[in-house]
């Protein structure tokens, strides 16, 4: 009779119970069969590593507590009193060119489209980082800010003291971190905020006593909100590695950040308190200030996540791809998008629609660049022009339908920001600011490196084995 050790019984106990609960999970709430079968066969086929994984990677905590803290999008209505935002009527030259887009955007979003707003792009560390900076140090009443990384090095003590020194004036500071991103710096910045005075939060940070093991889904907001008066956002960390002119920049990493002004400051300041309150139970919230016109573009303010938010972004996209005539600017670092936005975008260069799409030649992520290189020949066998920017890697985010329409945010076109982060992204209409993000766009693909078919296909096979690997877990990427 063959004997075995009591851990190895006691392990294959453990397997016996917990694989089979954990991959009938996967099967009743993955929404995606191609993610349940996987997580199914993870769970049974890797002993106590499988359903350990489904665990710190696969549930979704998220939305279970929204749902507790009364932070669903009518849950916040009914719970304040208070009605999701009236739609106002679209201007005719809107109405007339993109009122279906408009419509779809505000079954989507939690805000209106809202005229007057001023929307100016600040590229990399260089012109972002100053105008912020000031923005806080002329601050009287309140200061927002969330970030996935708010690093230790040069650009972040100086964030850090800033965050400090309008605290110590008595201006309201509250601070939200990533409880992920926190770590990407040692010492941990919310630590060192904490002992200054600052208000700060950490979102779902990952801990061993109380339990919460939640690695995915990750509050990737960029916000920044002064007063109500000016906001920031777009795909911009706080620290030196967006300082692309600085000579000791051992990663630069180029990127796009947006400074707001008028009525859609308090949509950017509303999903703030969203987040702050879903992370502290707090409903305590800043005196708001009124908004005053300051432009002639109209905004709009959406959010995307595991939570009520799930694939409200992909389905945007999904209707401005389908709604564009004429071009169709992507640029992106990360570019893996699901089925239904690949169909789509060939859908467009089938229409006769200029489709180009600019992704990083060297990525900060080479398993993302990999998976990315073995679905490209989808895209560029329709028609759709490809073009590998020149280093540094570029880590900006933008979407530009028509010279009309763009989207500017956090969000990259892969799994983790559509299905696994909380993402933020603003609609602007307006030609004058679409145009010289096009043209931007077209600068670096003129001097970027165009690829081909034929190069895609004639990857030697080791590549191919090696980009086909990565493409298989690329819902996991």
């Amino acid at each position: 009779m063959l004997e075995y050790p009591l851990e190895t019984l006691i392990a294959i106990l453990f397997h016996a119970i917990l694989a089979p609960a954990t991959a009938l999970h996967a099967l009743l709430f993955k929404r995606d069969p191609r993610a349940a079968f996987g997580w199914i066969a993870v769970c049974i086929l890797f002993p106590l590593a499988g359903p350990l994984l489904y665990v710190l990677f696969g549930l979704n905590r998220a939305r279970g507590r929204a749902q507790r803290l009364g932070l669903t999008e009518f849950g916040i209505a009914h719970e304040r009193g208070a009605a999701i935002e009236k739609p106002q009527p679209l201007p005719p030259e809107i109405r007339e060119t993109y009122g279906e887009l408009a419509r779809i955007g505000q079954a989507l979003s939690r805000h209106s489209l809202v005229p007057g707003n001023a929307v100016e792009p600040l590229i990399n560390g260089e012109q972002a980082y100053p105008a912020m900076l000031e923005s806080i140090a002329t601050a009287r009443r309140h200061v927002l800010l969330s970030t996935y990384i708010l690093d230790h090095d040069q650009t972040g003590r100086q964030f850090k003291q800033a965050l400090a020194d309008a605290a110590t004036r008595g201006v309201d500071v509250r601070v939200l971190i990533d409880g992920f991103g926190d770590w990407y710096s040692w010492p941990r910045s919310s630590h060192s905020l904490r002992r200054s005075g600052v208000n700060v939060a950490r979102f779902l940070p990952p801990r061993l006593l109380p339990p919460s093991l939640a690695l995915n889904m990750r509050n990737h907001h960029k916000i920044l909100v002064v007063d109500d008066q000016v906001g920031y956002t777009g795909g911009m960390n706080l620290g030196d590695r967006h300082r692309v002119d600085k000579t000791d920049n051992p990663r630069p990493t180029a990127d796009l950040h947006f400074r707001l002004q008028g009525p859609v400051v308090t949509q950017l300041r509303q999903e703030f308190l969203r987040m702050w309150r879903f992370t502290t139970g707090s409903e305590d919230e800043p005196a708001a200030q009124p908004s005053h016109s300051a432009g002639d573009l109209l905004c709009r303010t959406i959010t995307d996540g595991p939570d009520e938010d799930l694939d409200r972004l992909t389905m945007l996209l999904i209707a401005a791809l389908a709604e564009a005539r004429h071009s169709i600017r992507i640029m992106t670092p990360y570019f893996l998008p699901p089925r239904e936005l690949v169909g789509a975008i060939q859908a467009a260069a089938l229409r006769g629609v200029d489709v180009l799409v600019v992704l990083p030649e060297k990525n900060n992520l080479p398993y993302v660049h990999w998976a990315t290189r073995n679905m490209l020949w989808e895209l560029l066998f329709r028609g759709v022009r490809v073009v590998y920017q020149r280093p540094p890697f570029h880590h900006g985010k933008l979407f530009v339908v028509d010279s009309e329409y763009t989207l500017i945010g956090s969000t990259n076109w892969d799994p983790r920001s559509l299905r696994l982060n909380f993402e933020l992204q603003v609609e602007v209409y307006g030609a004058d600011f679409a145009h010289p993000l096009i043209e931007s766009i077209d600068r670096a693909a003129a001097v970027g490196r165009p690829v081909t078919l034929s190069e895609v296909d004639g990857r030697p096979f080791p590549e191919r084995l090696r980009d086909s690997f990565c493409w298989l877990f690329s819902p996991y990427l």
